[in-house]
């Protein structure tokens, strides 16, 4: 991993000091990484791969399966869950989840969901309720919102008819079930 360390900060056109000042680690430590000397922890690969602009699978020397960037619509296959319908709009496995969402009106509105990472989401057709923190937002078609995971958040369609939207987010490999129920108590996601 260590020349794969090197090669990947040379490649993003970084010195030793800029790249170890953005990670928030000292020129001697990241050298130490770049050598074999010390092992880098979670935290700092999330750091070196957002920095590097790759994924921690390629600072780790994992070659990339090469994947179809199109998802044709006829392959979009939906998923139900807790009322919701999920169509994946993007391919799996990337560093960020793309899906078509329909929101029923009722469904699962009353859940506040916080988890890591990043949520945006375009409201195709209907009109959506969008509860981030103590703010109430109400959001119609060709609305958006882009916010922190971390920030306590629900989503309600506010019409009978429901509410269409295109939702992408940093969450990786999370089930369907996860997505529109939230978090259970005692359940790994």
């Amino acid at each position: 991993m260590a020349p794969q360390l090197r090669a990947l900060r040379r490649r993003a056109g970084l010195t030793l000091e800029a790249a170890a000042r953005a990670a928030g680690l000292s020129p001697a430590h990241l050298s130490r990484l770049e050598t074999g000397q010390r092992q880098p922890s979670l935290p700092v690969l999330l750091a070196l791969a957002r920095i590097y602009g790759t994924t921690v699978s390629e600072l780790l020397g994992e070659t990339v399966i090469d994947r179809d960037a199109v998802v044709r619509h006829a392959d979009m296959e939906p998923t139900a869950a807790g009322g919701w319908t999920y169509w994946q709009a993007g391919a799996p496995g990337r560093g960020m989840q793309a899906l078509r969402v329909r929101v029923p009106y009722g469904a699962q509105g009353d859940i506040v969901r916080v988890h890591p990472g990043e949520e945006w989401l375009y409201v195709l057709a209907g009109r959506l309720v969008l509860r981030l923190g103590d703010t109430t937002h109400r959001l119609g078609p060709g609305d958006s919102a882009h916010f922190d995971s971390l920030t306590p958040h629900r989503i309600a369609a506010q019409d009978a008819d429901g509410a269409e939207l295109l939702f992408v987010h940093t969450l990786l490999q999370s089930p369907t079930a996860t997505l529109c129920l939230g978090h259970t108590p005692g359940v790994t996601p």
